[in-house]
């Protein structure tokens, strides 16, 4: 194998698939990248047998062939050679090393055998469609945060990705949980999704679909089977493995009575819950919100760190009532509001709160309360 390459495009192709490789493997070619050279063109691929990612780019292909070689050393070389510059990538016969060469710059990297490399096999009978990449940021970006890091729950270590029936139409919605906040996004239902059976795309596939797609504005293919979720944007692909598990009835947990109405300003509130929590004790970050007409008092009061208190204006109108929420999930919503102001619906001290953002309709956001 021997080839020719431009470093922007071979940066963009490696930069797309390298985040997948684990950095501790136990098997030592999961740690490298498929390197295929053949018509013109070069693809990349990397998996950690859950996820796959593949990337392609035009170079002058001198020999076909294929080899792998490790993922981060690769990359890290790339990167610190001169933007512009051309690179010869050839794999040594007799050594069986890759030699990287740029100018006054050379490199050899170990490789092993393109044939122990294991890829994925797309299922058939998949559910099709397409959809904009900016929807699919917004759906991932409403959401993510909240997903579960606790193994315990596994089904819970993922959005949940469906097609749902509403009074404005069907839906194409994306829901995360870890049981003490939720987040819900939705985009109207691309054509294809409308009979999107629930599936739960795990976190690392979330994270790498997002980054693969940052600064894409035409459209995403997504294909859905039964096991595996596929996504498609320009040349590269990612494929990922979902979760075999159930995600909870999360409509249950979205309060629907509640009618104590708060409108806060969102900027003022996000900062004065960062203040007051600052000397809150790291493990509970708990706020008490005390809430009466036309105002908000805020406050941590902690035997070991210290108490914290402030007071902001806001539109309330209902009975006098204290309420506390753990303070960064109340910064992880706020982040999430895009008007001026959020729109806070309580019940009592022991229900769920419901936070709108009049910006976008789409999103909503339950936070559980913590006892104060």
């Amino acid at each position: 194998m021997k080839l020719t390459i431009e470093r922007g495009a071979l940066l963009n192709a490696l930069g797309h698939v390298q985040n997948v490789v684990e950095r501790r493997n136990t098997i030592p070619i999961l740690s490298n990248i498929l390197i295929e050279a053949t018509d013109g063109a070069v693809r990349f691929t990397a998996t950690d047998l859950d996820i796959e990612a593949v990337d392609h780019a035009d170079a002058k292909i001198e020999a076909d062939g294929s080899v792998t070689a490790p993922a981060g050393t690769l990359f890290d070389v790339v990167r610190k050679l001169p933007a512009g510059a051309d690179i010869e990538l050839e794999l040594n016969s007799e050594n069986r090393q890759l030699a990287i060469r740029s100018g006054r710059s050379n490199f050899s990297l170990p490789t092993l055998p393109a044939g122990d490399f294991q890829t994925m096999v797309p299922d058939e009978d998949a559910t099709e469609f397409d959809m904009e990449a900016a929807d699919l940021r917004r759906l991932i970006d409403k959401t993510r945060f909240a997903i579960s890091t606790e193994e315990t729950r596994y089904y819970l270590n993922g959005v949940y990705l469906h097609t749902a029936d509403t009074d404005a139409g069907k839906k194409l919605r994306t829901v995360a949980t870890d049981g003490h906040r939720l987040a819900l996004s939705e985009v109207d239902a691309p054509s294809g999704a409308e009979t999107l059976e629930g599936v739960i795309v795990p976190r690392k596939a979330v994270g790498e679909v997002r980054r693969l797609i940052d600064s894409e504005d035409g459209d995403v293919s997504v294909s859905v089977s039964d096991t595996k979720v596929v996504f498609k944007s320009g040349r590269a692909q990612l494929t990922s493995k979902l979760i075999d598990g159930s995600f909870p009835d999360y409509a249950r947990v979205i309060p629907k009575g509640n009618t104590k109405a708060m409108i806060i300003d969102n900027k003022l509130f996000e900062a004065a819950v960062d203040r007051v929590a600052t000397v809150s004790a790291e493990r509970s970050r708990s706020v008490k919100l005390s809430l009466a007409e036309g105002r908000l008092a805020l406050a941590v009061n902690s035997a070991e760190t210290g108490q914290g208190h402030e007071e902001i204006e806001c539109d309330y109108q209902a009975d006098e009532m204290d309420i506390g929420f753990n303070a960064k999930y109340l910064l992880d919503v706020t982040a999430q509001i895009e008007a001026e102001d959020a729109r806070f619906l309580f019940n009592d001290p022991a229900s769920p709160a419901l936070v709108l953002d009049p910006g976008d309709e789409s999103a909503q956001y339950v936070l559980m309360p913590l006892r104060v």
